[in-house]
């Protein structure tokens, strides 16, 4: 499957904003108005004006919907909330080939609010996966302790953890020193 720049910064995004969601003991990620302008300016979010205190509801609310994406039992299931986000977003598709980038897709209308932008284009991004047939690439971590989000790009579709530097190898660890114990013992 061919992932072209923009796509890519858009599974990104969507990861990230997904990830920022409060879970078992972590704290929401986007609270206040800062938060969510530090994860627009990390994220290099274009065309987004000065951001108000409904921009952070409206982003909190895309985030719940993205996130059940990545918790969609079926690619119906998943078909169905991005037909809902990009639909309800305005989608406008138009070139455009800003800040030293070759010329790409945005899927936002001129204007769009930033929940409506990160719909749109996210949206987008998550809907090539379920066209390509690949929406199981779109999982949660498996460690037991960790239910992050992300995407898997591994050619065999095999990735199972978050980051394999810490979940997978906390867990590889830990089953390495049960065997030795039960081995010892």
């Amino acid at each position: 499957m061919l992932i072209t720049h923009d796509t890519r910064c858009a599974l990104d995004t969507v990861v990230d904003l997904v990830n920022t969601a409060p879970e078992d003991d972590t704290a929401d990620g986007l609270t206040t108005l800062a938060s969510l302008e530090d994860f627009v300016r990390n994220h290099q979010v274009s065309d987004v004006g000065v951001l108000s205190q409904r921009d952070l509801a409206a982003v909190r609310a895309v985030r719940g919907r993205f996130a059940g994406i990545f918790a969609a039992a079926d690619t119906r299931a998943a078909a169905l909330v991005i037909n809902d986000l990009v639909a309800a977003a305005g989608t406008t598709p138009r070139l455009t080939d800003h800040d030293g980038y070759d010329w790409h897709v945005h899927y936002f209308a001129p204007g769009a609010s930033v929940a409506d932008h990160l719909a749109a284009d996210c949206g987008m991004a998550l809907a090539f996966f379920v066209v390509a047939g690949e929406q199981e690439r779109l999982r949660r971590c498996e460690a037991p302790d960790c239910r992050r989000a992300f995407v898997d790009l591994s050619r065999n579709r095999s990735r199972r953890y978050c980051d394999s530097r810490t979940c997978g190898n906390r867990l590889h660890v830990a089953a390495y020193r049960a065997r030795r114990k039960e081995a010892a013992g």
